[in-house]
C-alpha cells in the first residue's frame, strides 16, 4: 500500500511537468512553421507577384491573376501540432501592411487567447 501511495505521489509531481513540456514543444513548432517555411513561401510569392496571396492555396496552385507565378511555393499546406490548418488573412488585421498568419492553438478556436500568430513576440 505504501509503494502504491509513493508511486501516486511521484506521478502527480512528474506528469504535469511532462505535459507542460509537450505543450511548450507544440507552441515552439507552431512558431517555427509561422516564422520559417510558410513565411518563406509567402515571401517568395510576394517577390514574384508583387503582392501577397489571397489565400494559402495560392502558394500551391496558380491563381487566375498570376502572371509571374513561379510556384508551387509549398508542396502541401502544413497543419499545426493539434491537427488544424493554419489560418491566413491578407491584408492582416494585426499587420495591416502585410498578412496575419496564425494557429488557432490547442482549443482549435480562432480569436481567443490561445491563438499563436505572427504578430506576437517569440516569448509568448
Amino acid at each position: 500500500m505504501l509503494v502504491v501511495a509513493i508511486i501516486g505521489i511521484l506521478a502527480a509531481l512528474v506528469v504535469p511537468k511532462i505535459a507542460g513540456n509537450a505543450e511548450r514543444a507544440r507552441v515552439t513548432a507552431v512558431q517555427s512553421d509561422i516564422n520559417g517555411g510558410i513565411k518563406t513561401a509567402l515571401g517568395e510569392y510576394e517577390v514574384d507577384m508583387g503582392f501577397y496571396p489571397q489565400s494559402l492555396q495560392d502558394l500551391m496552385q496558380r491563381p487566375r491573376n498570376a502572371r509571374n507565378w513561379h510556384g508551387p511555393y509549398l508542396e502541401s499546406l502544413p497543419v499545426d501540432p493539434w491537427g488544424n490548418a493554419y489560418l491566413y488573412s491578407y491584408p492582416g488585421k494585426h499587420n495591416a501592411a502585410g498578412y496575419d498568419l496564425w494557429s488557432a492553438g490547442p482549443d482549435g478556436k480562432s480569436g481567443d487567447q490561445d491563438d499563436i500568430g505572427n504578430w506576437q513576440t517569440q516569448t509568448q
